[in-house]
């Protein structure tokens, strides 16, 4: 793992083929414990240093490659979305592509349980490797299988369709989304003419 990466303590644990028991054992601490910070009912941050120290010794992975997923900062979903446009234009196609995969970001997201921005960010990977005739990579076949309970708009179309006080515009919008997105239950229509 390359200094100042981040994995989250179910990436840890996928990675060594290891069961939260088998860490709970190795490690000296009480399964508990494990359970609750894997299961995000306890936050590993808030945890004592003795206790991050026995997780990251026992997984082999550096304490702050641990905690590093823990002080990510949840910012809007739109401006998530902007962000997300701006990188693949100043990246362009290919460097986007490799970066988005090389970073490891949408499977961080989900595990992170923040599921618009890891379908989007893999929405828009396979778009931008359906528009470059790219095959999709089988890393994320799983994530592909996932929706989102409710569809997720643009906020300027929800604008569109209160002030008219119909849902006429939301309805075309499905019909037309890009269908990267729409197959995750998240409705985008342009992703290239950004400001």
């Amino acid at each position: 793992m390359k200094a100042g990466e981040k994995m989250s303590l179910r990436e840890a644990l996928k990675k060594k083929n290891m069961s939260i028991y088998r860490l709970s054992k190795i490690s000296g601490l009480p399964y508990t414990t494990v359970h609750d910070i894997y299961n995000n009912k306890a936050q590993l941050k808030k945890c004592s240093a003795e206790t991050v120290y026995k997780l990251a010794r026992t997984l082999g992975v550096s304490m702050e490659e641990l905690l590093a997923p823990s002080f990510f900062k949840r910012g809007s979903f739109e401006n998530f979305k902007s962000a997300v446009c701006h990188r693949v234009r100043e990246l362009g196609d290919i460097d986007f592509i490799i970066n988005t995969l090389e970073s490891g970001d949408i499977r961080t997201y989900y595990n992170l349980q923040w599921y618009p921005e890891s379908l989007y960010l893999l929405g828009m990977l396979d778009y931008i490797s359906r528009e470059n005739d790219i095959p999709p990579d089988s890393e994320y076949d799983d994530l592909r299988q996932c929706r989102l309970e409710k569809p997720i708009y643009p906020s300027s179309l929800l604008a569109l369709s209160a002030a008219a006080g119909n849902s006429s515009a939301l309805e075309e919008a499905v019909k037309t989304a890009i269908p990267e997105f729409i197959r995750f239950n998240i409705v985008e229509n342009e992703v290239r003419d950004i400001i």
